[in-house]
């Protein structure tokens, strides 16, 4: 069974698993979908000390041990994603064109719209081509409040 902890930071609340000393996701929604026993290891005590570093916008990158778990292309875009640099923006069409996909966007899309472990690997900086917000598993709110802390 996974560890788990409820992590609330203003206007988020999420939950951080963790198996084997590795994170495993950070979510802020279907919590009720997790199986996970109240437990706060050295890896969670880890992932809230960037996350409350990150929304202090003192941390740009996350050092934290992550065991991501997905397709090989999934795992393709969830590194392509860590490569977007903190306080910037790119669009799915720039995202499928840096795993080799030029013409998959709405394949990274789903690949991205199933990342486990979200603002560490930051789907938040990915946007529509016309620059609007789209597409957020943490709802729109979210990722413009992420958007935000980053631009700060």
């Amino acid at each position: 069974m996974k560890n788990g902890y409820i992590y609330d930071f203003a206007k988020i609340k999420l939950l951080i698993t963790e198996e084997n000393g590795n994170i495993t996701n950070i979510i802020c929604r279907n919590f009720d979908s997790v199986t996970y026993e109240n437990k706060e290891t050295p890896a969670i005590k880890q992932a809230k000390q960037e996350l409350d570093e990150y929304f202090a916008g003192n941390l740009k990158e996350f050092t934290m041990p992550l065991d991501l778990k997905g397709t090989d292309f999934q795992k393709k875009v969830w590194n392509a994603l860590i490569n977007v640099p903190y306080g910037e923006t790119r669009t799915y069409k720039q995202l499928a064109e840096m795993v080799d996909s030029p013409k998959g966007f709405r394949a990274v899309g789903s690949a991205n719209n199933r990342n486990p472990v979200m603002i560490v690997v930051p789907c938040h900086r990915i946007i529509g081509t016309d620059g609007k917000l789209v597409g957020y598993a943490g709802g729109l709110n979210v990722k413009e409040y992420l958007l935000e802390v980053e631009k700060s």
